[in-house]
């Protein structure tokens, strides 16, 4: 037997509603979605045979969900729909697809076989770049709940899906550098060293541009309308073949940008970042993950 709910006193204050909103929570959904693919494919992966086609398409679907990633958060924003549920999915669906996707991406091809009888140490390396990312998370929600904490210039730490795109994308393209010697060679020794690098990163006071004021709707300038065309006319001629190296060069120059960002002129960095305020940026401000 149901009960009749309880009548509102007058002038007592409405009942909060959580706030979902359909469209950037699909995007995240999504991301998520991929980052469970990748997880599927990575695991059942047959290397044996050092056949990398299912390790291909795992890197495929963590680069789709770092796309699913930029947008959910930028439509949110454009319609006026950010809400505490909005940051908490995205960081559950973040330390899925970019924080254990690519542990168990370089666990599986690269430490699984690097220390022998002592696997224990190649889970510990992927385990590192898992927790950093989720303190990266953790952080920036927790500076987002306090009050005067909803700064979105800039990023402390390096962020984790630029991370993990870092280490798909650079992997997508040694996997095509050394093609069927990948599982013999020795490049993808570099995939552990870079992975506990972005750990270091992720969790530092390094700090990046959040690219959030980027409007699509800006007249600025004649020469980023020029490389974003000329970017975007080459993705569609040459496709994979470009996209081997222009993401991993993408993503790398991001990274390093952090540690040379203090020291170019305001000038550049207003032109990079399209920031046309001087004021500089509070210094904890909470930055999506």
């Amino acid at each position: 037997m149901t009960q009749d709910p309880q009548p509102q006193k007058a002038g007592a204050e409405p009942e909060a509603r959580l706030r979902i909103y359909f469209l950037p929570n699909l995007l995240t959904a999504a991301n998520l979605f991929c980052g469970f693919i990748a997880l599927t494919y990575i695991v059942e992966a047959k290397l044996d045979s050092d056949d990398f086609s299912d390790i291909r398409l795992a890197l495929l679907f963590i680069l789709a969900a770092c796309i699913f990633d930029l947008f959910d958060g930028r439509v949110a924003r454009m319609g006026g729909q950010e809400s505490p549920f909005g940051r908490e999915f995205d960081s559950l669906a973040d330390i899925i697809s970019f924080g254990a996707a690519p542990a168990f991406l370089v666990h599986r091809i690269v430490l699984r076989d690097l220390f022998g009888q002592h696997q224990e140490i190649g889970w510990f390396i992927a385990s590192v770049y898992l927790i950093c990312g989720a303190f990266r998370l953790a952080r920036f929600n927790c500076l987002a709940a306090m009050p005067g904490g909803g700064g979105d210039r800039d990023f402390v730490g390096f962020p984790i899906p630029a991370a993990a795109g870092t280490v798909a994308s650079l992997t997508l393209f040694l996997i095509w550098w050394e093609e069927k010697n990948f599982s013999k060679g020795y490049l993808r020794y570099i995939l552990p060293a870079l992975l506990l690098f972005l750990s270091a990163m992720m969790v530092s006071q390094v700090r990046y541009p959040s690219f959030k004021k980027l409007d699509f709707r800006s007249q600025r300038t004649f020469f980023r309308t020029l490389l974003v065309i000329l970017v975007v006319g080459a993705v569609l001629i040459f496709r994979m073949k470009i996209l081997r190296f222009l993401l991993p060069i993408a993503f790398t120059a991001y990274l390093v940008y952090g540690f040379i960002r203090p020291h170019v002129s305001r000038r550049f960095r207003q032109e990079i970042e399209d920031d046309e305020d001087d004021e500089p940026p509070p210094q904890d401000v909470p930055n999506h993950s």
